[in-house]
């Protein structure tokens, strides 16, 4: 399955912006910042990137459900590999 390529520079910007966030979490440690900031910083970090990974996701279930194989039906095996990376995540 291949994913829409806009949906994914879309995501990809996100990944790019929370590995900048990443970044400035660790520059955060070495200058011995407050703890505070950092879990806060850290935070932001992590909910991009789950964001990230649910766009991905949703892509890939929009995919299926919009373009069903063949014969009419979702082919049972992407939507099974779907729900295994969604839960993935949780």
């Amino acid at each position: 399955m291949e994913l829409d390529k806009d949906e994914m520079s879309k995501v990809s910007n996100r990944l790019k912006r929370a590995q900048g966030q990443l970044a400035a979490v660790v520059r955060m440690l070495d200058e011995g910042r407050d703890c505070e900031d950092i879990v806060m910083q850290l935070s932001a970090v992590s909910r991009a990137l789950d964001r990230a990974g649910f766009a991905i996701i949703a892509s890939g279930m929009r995919q299926c459900l919009v373009k069903p194989e063949q014969d009419g039906e979702t082919d049972t095996l992407d939507v099974q590999k779907l729900e295994k990376l969604f839960l993935s995540l949780a």
